[in-house]
């Protein structure tokens, strides 16, 4: 398909985040401020340079304007949008629209949810209260409450067609493991092995317990402006080369009524991504897969074209997206180990490897001389990364995506 693009021509500016906790004892509110002042701060931007404002929530984070006038930001352009996991990338590129069109000038993207105090994604608190309506009712009348319920269909059809096993698909939560443990902000630091994956107890078949990311209490905060008022700030500007957002499957609801039952949206997004940005998958240095469930990281890789079809559960067992492999993915640690943040965290470590100042625990990195020892405890600085990918997922149905660079 022809699309215009806009590579290059704006930039990720700043990013912010709260803590990553199980228990935050705050409003999403206070931390939605917290989020956004660190990502303007990061940039070297006064709150008066920001006058648009995106966020996404799923009932549970609080309104662009509540936050803004709490940091004394008069909005020109605002929306708060209902979504998950493609939302980032996705509003990233509307950000991008936004200041296109003249509606404003610097964009604040953030999402805030007390994701295992309060809003829980499972079948459990504020959600399983709800009433049923909407894309629920594709779900809940068949005792699908939980997104693994709902994606179980994809996973086991992909292990029927090509033989994918538990195994394989469990090296993802091992190399985020190991990612993690160099993370200070991490949640879960401890390394894993794929007997550990594989041995823990069965949520639905075949999610076992550590194929499932965790439930955790953060905000998180993304600064877009142009390319040309980002050269004047503190933080190096990484440019943004492609963005697909929200892109779907021909069915959303029933999705695995419309096949292949193991094709996910990153089918159809890929060639809108890479087409903008120019280049192939050969080209990106480091990935950002949404890992949900060590399945979805897989399932992604795999459609975007990093391996062949069929062939994602030999590729992520393979080494190569460890640190120190080929193409590291999710080298914070991901959802499956830093914490849940719908997919924020993911591109706010990617703005850092690119910019050389991810926060590890390398003896070096607060002069930003990282050793690029990926044994225990030291370094997860990619060596002269110079261009991203993040992968969005939603479900199996809706993705995302985008691609940067230094």
């Amino acid at each position: 398909m022809a699309t215009k693009t806009l590579r290059d021509k704006y930039c990720i500016v700043g990013v912010g985040e709260t803590e990553y906790s199980r228990g935050s004892g705050r409003t999403t509110r206070a931390m939605a401020v917290e989020a956004v002042r660190k990502a303007i701060l990061d940039a070297g931007l006064r709150a008066s340079d920001v006058d648009g404002m995106l966020d996404y929530q799923g009932g549970d984070s609080t309104f662009a304007p509540h936050v803004a006038p709490d940091l004394g930001i008069r909005l020109n352009f605002y929306m708060d949008v209902v979504g998950g996991g493609s939302s980032t990338e996705a509003l990233v590129g509307l950000a991008m629209g936004a200041i296109e069109t003249g509606m404003c000038n610097t964009v604040a993207i953030y999402r805030s949810m007390n994701g295992y105090s309060e809003f829980r994604i499972g079948g459990t608190g504020a959600r399983a209260a709800q009433p049923v309506r909407g894309m629920d009712l594709a779900q809940v009348p068949f005792g699908m409450r939980s997104a693994g319920q709902t994606f179980a269909f994809t996973f086991m059809r992909h292990m029927h067609e090509y033989g994918t096993t538990s195994e394989q698909v469990a090296h993802v939560k091992v190399a985020h493991s190991k990612h993690a443990s160099q993370n200070p902000k991490a949640v879960q630091k401890e390394r894993v092995t794929v007997q550990d994956v594989v041995g823990s107890r069965w949520i639905v078949k075949p999610l076992h317990l550590l194929d499932c990311c965790l439930e955790t209490d953060n905000a998180t905060c993304l600064i877009v402006t142009s390319a040309e008022r980002a050269r004047d700030l503190r933080a190096r500007p990484i440019y943004v080369m492609g963005v697909a957002g929200r892109v779907s499957k021909p069915r959303v609801d029933f999705h695995w009524a419309h096949g292949p039952i193991s094709r996910v949206a990153g089918y159809y997004a890929k060639d809108i991504v890479f087409g903008q940005a120019g280049i192939r998958p050969e080209d990106v240095h480091v990935t950002g897969s949404y890992d949900a469930f060590t399945f979805t990281t897989m399932l992604q890789l795999e459609e975007y074209g990093f391996c062949k079809k069929g062939e994602g559960g030999a590729y992520v067992s393979s080494g190569i997206i460890e640190l120190g492999g080929k193409r590291p993915n999710n080298t914070s640690g991901g959802h499956l180990c830093e914490g849940y943040t719908h997919g924020m965290s993911m591109v706010i470590e990617n703005v850092r490897q690119l910019r050389g100042t991810v926060d590890d625990t390398c003896p070096g990195a607060a002069e930003g001389k990282h050793t690029h020892d990926y044994s225990v405890g030291k370094c997860r600085q990619v060596k002269d990364a110079e261009i991203t990918m993040n992968l969005g997922w939603a479900m199996p149905a809706t993705g995302s995506a985008l691609i940067m660079r230094r």
